[in-house]
């Protein structure tokens, strides 16, 4: 991923929609540590230590942003003039609430799918970065949800070929409760996940639109 990040390195918003619900449906069976709030076409992830938040909000055919702001990594908004991540958005972006972020500090990147691709703001030439790849490097690959969830990774059997294996059910909508098992099972190999687990993750991919 560059340093700044480019509107290139991010994947397709059906890409990132299902490795962001993927995330948040093992952090809700406590397996990836951070804080996630979903609601319809919006996915929202906070880090349990501060460290970084992301948002990913689909606006209907053809429409997505994705924004948020790492700690360290993130370093438009501190500068003497900050950058605007805002700088030639279309209108249907949702300006209200990202300007009250921006203005508050709280933004470190911003971009808009539109067209069939990414878009961003123009950046000065000395940036060194926006954050994206510290906070979100799970945007560029399939690959980078195994590298996100690396801890519980190391201590499971199988868990990144498991994971490769459940993005390819969710990218074609057909998680169930087999799908939820095996992949849960993946990361305890001690122990069957428990019940009340799997329900609990199955009807987060139902919400999230994972399933049939």
């Amino acid at each position: 991923m560059h340093r700044p990040s480019v509107p290139g390195d991010l994947g397709d918003p059906p890409d990132l929609w299902v490795r962001a619900a993927t995330l948040a449906m093992l952090a809700a069976v406590g397996i990836d540590g951070d804080e996630y709030e979903l609601s319809e076409d919006r996915l929202r992830c906070d880090n349990a230590g501060g460290s970084y938040w992301w948002r990913l909000t689909l606006h209907g055919e053809g429409r997505a942003v994705f924004c948020g702001q790492d700690a360290d990594g993130s370093h438009g908004h501190l500068r003497e003039e900050p950058v605007d991540f805002l700088a030639g958005g279309p209108d249907w972006l949702p300006l209200a609430e990202l300007r009250a972020e921006q203005h508050k500090g709280l933004l470190g990147y911003a971009y808009w799918w539109e067209g069939g691709a990414w878009h961003r703001a123009p950046y000065p030439e000395d940036l060194a970065d926006d954050g994206l790849e510290l906070s979100a490097g799970w945007v560029i690959a399939d690959e980078e949800v195994t590298e996100q969830l690396w801890e519980a990774v190391e201590g499971g059997r199988n868990a990144g070929e498991a994971v490769a294996a459940f993005l390819g059910r969710a990218r074609a909508r057909t998680v169930d409760a087999k799908a939820v098992a095996a992949l849960l099972g993946a990361f305890s190999p001690a122990e069957p996940p428990k019940p009340q687990e799997v329900a609990t993750a199955l009807e987060f991919a139902t919400r999230a639109a994972l399933t049939a």
